[in-house]
């Protein structure tokens, strides 16, 4: 079997693992899956959940596709070859309750020659509200599945997450962050391919019981309708990062990508209101107070 395919397997069976469990703990809802084809070659498996009793929507994708890359992505990649073949899992979830983080995953292959190949991914979350003790539960986790591997890995991914998910035009982090990393490979890691393969599924494979452990602690809240309105404004922020700065919206645009398993990301129902005031020394205050870079949550 080849390398790329070894992954792609190896990706599939991530998904339907997250799938299972995710359909375990929200307990109402399945997924809807969606087989599609890429025109220029490959394809995936869409699945969506909605209305469950935790999940107001989420989805979890697959895709393996392969081709020719377009001009633009070839300028941003810096490379020169046209041939390309990527796959990966990517996963939004959108919780019905205010105090059920949302939670975003990236796990990625991406290959043109043996000389120009890479993985790419991180996992980090986005509360409504803060709660400091989730927030470093989760960053604890993600540091345990990197000093696995190498621990010089999550300091480095933690800021550069800190880094990503930054909303320029807001002044203010996505969420709590995560780890995020791309173009690993043997010459700038100590790991070879199938090193760096296992430390890709090991992410991956972080997802369900950190999300389940959170789904958990804060699924059965009760919440008024102020916190539901907090939650409809802070999902217009995540919507907005993924509109003006997500590289792999823009990537999945480009490369003529199906739009809605490019689009799953955003959530069902946000709102922008005008020039919305948080209270002094309130909840809301408080969590806009912890959405700042270099937060050191372990």
């Amino acid at each position: 079997m080849m390398f790329r395919d070894e992954v792609a397997a190896a990706y599939q069976q991530i998904q339907d693992s997250i799938c299972e469990g995710l359909v375990q703990a929200d307990g109402k809802a399945n997924f809807e899956e969606e087989i599609w084809q890429r025109d220029g070659g490959g394809g995936g498996r869409t699945r969506v959940m909605q209305q469950g009793n935790v999940i107001e929507k989420g989805g979890v994708n697959f895709s393996a596709v392969h081709g020719k890359l377009p001009e633009a992505v070839k300028k941003a990649f810096n490379v020169e070859s046209d041939d390309f073949f990527a796959t990966g899992v990517s996963i939004v979830m959108h919780p019905e309750n205010p105090f059920v983080p949302i939670i975003h995953m990236n796990i990625r292959y991406f290959e043109m020659d043996e000389q120009t190949r890479w993985f790419g991914g991180g996992i980090d979350l986005t509360p409504h509200y803060i709660i400091p003790t989730d927030a470093r539960f989760f960053h604890h986790r993600l540091k345990q599945t990197c000093d696995l591997f190498d621990q010089s890995f999550y300091p480095k991914f933690k800021a550069h997450a800190d880094d990503y998910f930054f909303i320029k035009h807001r002044e203010e982090t996505r969420g709590v962050g995560g780890i995020f990393y791309d173009r690993l490979k043997p010459e700038n890691t100590n790991l070879q391919f199938d090193q760096l393969l296992d430390f890709s599924l090991a992410v991956g494979n972080t997802f369900l019981p950190v999300y389940t452990e959170l789904i958990d602690r804060n699924r059965n809240q009760s919440y008024t309708e102020h916190e539901k309105e907090w939650q409809y404004l802070r999902r217009s922020r995540y919507a907005e990062f993924n509109l003006v700065y997500d590289a792999g919206t823009k990537f999945g645009l480009e490369t003529n990508g199906r739009i809605e398993s490019i689009l799953m990301s955003l959530p069902p129902t946000a709102k922008w209101n005008y020039n919305p005031q948080v209270l002094a020394n309130s909840e809301e205050e408080n969590t806009l107070s912890l959405l700042k870079k270099g937060i050191n949550w372990v």
